[in-house]
C-alpha cells in the first residue's frame, strides 16, 4: 500500500509543537506571527493557519483578540493531561516519522486521548531529559522508540521509575534488551537477508553492506544479511561491510562506497541500512560515471517516501510505518484500559520485498 503524504500542515504543526516542548518557544511567550512562519517555512499563509489551528485546538496555543497567538501555561493544560500520552521518538519530521506519529495520534483522538510528542534527536542525553520530563507530569500512558539502543541503556533507572509510577509504556521499532514491556517493530534480520538473497539470485557475488549499528535494527539488518552469505556458501570480501554511527551517516558511508566504485574489483551491488542512505549513494554512483542498475544494483529498506523521489526508483523493504503508529495506540490503550490481565505480546512485521528499477540480474 502507498504511504500517503504527511500534509505540510503537520508537518509544521509537529515542527512547531517540538519548539514548545523544547523551551525554544516558552509559556506566555508571543508566538511568531502567521506571515514569519510562512516566510521562515516557505510555506502559505493558509497552511500556517491549519497548524496554528491545530495547536491552539489542543490547548498548546491561545488567541488574544488584537494582540496575537502566545504559548499557553502548563497548568492551562492540566484537565487534558488527564487524559495525555506522550510519544518520545528519536526524530519527528524526518524520513518515516511521521507517518508512524500521525498513525498513532490519528487513533488515539479517535479514543479520547491527546498526545504530546518529543523527539530525542537520536541523543541518550536528551532521552533522559525527556524521560524526566515525563516522569514529571500526569502521563496516562507513552509509546517510546529507544534511543541508540544497540549502545546500552544508561537510562535504565527512569524506564524502571515508569513501572514504579505505574505508566504503562510500550517500545517502537526495537526494545532495550533488559526491559519487559511489550514491543512493535519490524523483523530486521529477515529484512537484511531477503535483500541479500535477492541480489545473490540475481547473480551478484561481490556485494557491499552499509549498516548503522548504534541501533539493533542496524545490527540485525546486518545479521540477515551475513547470514544469506552463509546460506550460499559465499564469503564477504575485505572491507566490503561498511558500519556507521547516527553521526556518521553523512560521511563515512559516501566515502567508503566512493572508494569502492573507484577499485578495479568493485562491488556489483549495494544493500543500505534504510533508503535514505540508499539517496545518498545514488550521488557517489553519478559522481564515479557509473549508472544504477546497469553499473551496480542498489537495495534501500522502509519503503519510505523517498524509494520513489529520485530518477532511479529503489528496489526496498518494507516497513508498516502508519499501521505501526496505530497498533501502538491501540495496545497502550489496551494497557491504560486494562482489558486484559496479561501483558500484551510482541508484534513483529514481515518486511516484504519491494521491487523497482535499481535492481537487474547480473550481466556476465
Amino acid at each position: 500500500m502507498t504511504e500517503k503524504p504527511i500534509p505540510k500542515y503537520m508537518q509544521l504543526k509537529n515542527e512547531l509543537l517540538s519548539w514548545i516542548q523544547s523551551g525554544r518557544m516558552k509559556p506566555e511567550e508571543k508566538a511568531p506571527s502567521e506571515h514569519e512562519i510562512a516566510g521562515q517555512f516557505g510555506m502559505s499563509r493558509q497552511t500556517v493557519r491549519q497548524a496554528l489551528g491545530q495547536l491552539e485546538k489542543e490547548g498548546w496555543l491561545y488567541r488574544l483578540q488584537g494582540k496575537g497567538t502566545f504559548v499557553a501555561r502548563q497548568e492551562t493544560r492540566s484537565l487534558q493531561q488527564s487524559s495525555m500520552i506522550g510519544m518520545m521518538t528519536t526524530h519527528i519530521s524526518d524520513y518515516i516519522f511521521p507517518h508512524i506519529v500521525r498513525g498513532a495520534e490519528a487513533r488515539l483522538r479517535s479514543g479520547g486521548y491527546s498526545m504530546m510528542l518529543s523527539s530525542t534527536d537520536n541523543d541518550k542525553n536528551k532521552e533522559r531529559e525527556n524521560l524526566e520530563m515525563m516522569l514529571s507530569q500526569p502521563f496516562k500512558g507513552l509509546i517510546i522508540e529507544p534511543t541508540k539502543s544497540a549502545q546500552g541503556n544508561p537510562n535504565l533507572e527512569l524506564f524502571l521509575s515508569l513501572a514504579i509510577h505505574r505508566i504503562p509504556f510500550i517500545m517502537i521499532n526495537e526494545r532495550y534488551p533488559e526491559l519487559h514491556c511489550p514491543c512493535l517493530k519490524l523483523d530486521d534480520e529477515a529484512g537484511g537477508f531477503m535483500a541479500a538473497e535477492h541480489l545473490i539470485e540475481l547473480g551478484h557475488r561481490e556485494i557491499a553492506g552499509f549498516f548503522k549499528t548504534d541501533d539493533l535494527q542496524g545490527a540485525n539488518r546486518l545479521k540477515g544479511f551475513t547470514r544469506a552469505f552463509h546460506k550460499h556458501r559465499l564469503t564477504l570480501g575485505r572491507d566490503t561491510v561498511t558500519h556507521y554511527t547516527t553521526e556518521q551517516k553523512h560521511t563515512v558511508p559516501y566515502e567508503a562506497a566512493l572508494r569502492m566504485l573507484q577499485s578495479p574489483q568493485r562491488p556489483t551491488a549495494f544493500v543500505c541500512y534504510n533508503d535514505e542512505l540508499a539517496v545518498l549513494l545514488l550521488e557517489a554512483v553519478r559522481q564515479t560515471g557509473l549508472s544504477v542498475p546497469d553499473d551496480l544494483s542498489i537495495i534501500g529498506f522502509d519503503d519510505s517516501t523517498l524509494a520513489t523521489a529520485t530518477e532511479v526508483k529503489l528496489t526496498t523493504l518494507s516497513h508498516p510505518k502508519q499501521e505501526m503508529g496505530i497498533q501502538a495506540a491501540n495496545m497502550l490503550m489496551e494497557m491504560m484500559e486494562r482489558r486484559h490481565t496479561e501483558a500484551p505480546k510482541d508484534v513483529i512485521y514481515k518486511p516484504e520485498l519491494v521491487l523497482r528499477s535499481s535492481t537487474k540480474p547480473l550481466e556476465l
